[in-house]
């Protein structure tokens, strides 16, 4: 189940470093709050990927069960209810505003690691 997988690894290193990119840069109403979350579960995914050997449709469904959970923890305001309000980095991580949009960027992203992985394991064979 264990198992390092180094090309994982490097995409979640770019995705990462695309990630603060966005967040340091660009300041609109349409790349950061949603591209941001788009590419936020192909990052967690690759994350997953590069120390789990588990199937694409359960490493898919896991960050995606994830990233529902935190967004459904910013609907009940959890940051606050913790007592972590004052804290940059859990209003970072936590997040502190729900959205559906967030939902929606979440599936989206989901459904086109599903789409590239299913291409590229057509291409494998």
């Amino acid at each position: 189940m264990f198992q390092f997988n180094r090309n994982y690894f490097i995409l979640t290193i770019l995705l990462f470093l695309l990630e603060i990119v966005i967040a340091l840069f660009v300041h609109d109403n349409f790349l950061r709050p949603y591209f941001g979350d788009f590419l936020v579960v192909m990052l967690l995914y690759c994350f997953l990927k590069s120390f789990l050997n588990v199937s694409v449709w359960v490493a898919a469904s896991l960050v995606l069960l994830f990233s529902f959970a935190i967004e459904t923890a910013q609907y009940f305001n959890v940051v606050k209810k913790l007592g972590l309000e004052h804290y940059k980095i859990a209003n970072v991580v936590l997040g502190n505003s729900f959205a559906w949009m967030d939902m929606l960027a979440y599936l989206l992203g989901i459904l086109t690691v599903i789409s590239f992985e299913k291409i590229s394991f057509k291409t494998k064979e």
